[in-house]
């Protein structure tokens, strides 16, 4: 596999956002990619603005439930990493698909802040309810991002 790839974020059975990306590298168990800020314009959290010009380097697992996203400035300036809880991606005809389950983890560049995020909207989604089994992966992937994050080795060991 190898040049431009689309990125296919889905939540609740729709899709949530799709966007070309570069493929950086691909080992068979993770993908790594490229791509600019996709959404338009700013979109201010609070503790981290993500906005045009930003680029991040995505790394999805096709045998783990998460992706870790480090974002950077247009020059080059680590903002951080947002980690998405998602099912295992699949990568099909150019296309790498990936379920959101709405766990998040931000984590600054310090590495000082370390946030569980959504945890209403999980709550609220009922996967528990009708998908017990990928609920508690979900728990669990979060769980274990927030362990690594906190790490004397943080997520770059995740990375390398």
């Amino acid at each position: 596999m190898t040049g431009r790839l689309t990125v296919a974020l889905t939540k609740a059975g729709r899709t949530k956002i799709r966007y070309p990306a570069e493929l950086v590298a691909d080992t068979g168990t993770r993908i790594t990619v490229r791509a600019p800020w996709a959404a338009p314009g700013v979109r201010d959290f609070g503790f981290v603005r993500f906005e045009p010009g930003d680029v991040f380097t995505e790394h999805f697992w096709r045998d783990r439930w998460y992706a870790v996203k480090e974002v950077r400035t247009a020059g080059g300036v680590l903002k951080g990493w947002y980690c998405d809880v998602t099912r295992p991606a699949a990568v099909a005809d150019g296309v790498i698909l990936v379920e959101d389950l709405d766990l998040d983890l931000w984590v600054s560049a310090d590495g000082s802040s370390v946030l569980r995020l959504d945890e209403d909207e999980f709550a609220a989604s009922g996967l528990a309810g009708t998908d017990p089994g990928a609920a508690a992966q979900a728990v669990r992937a979060l769980d274990a991002l927030e362990a690594q994050a906190r790490s004397a080795a943080g997520l770059a060991a995740l990375l390398t």
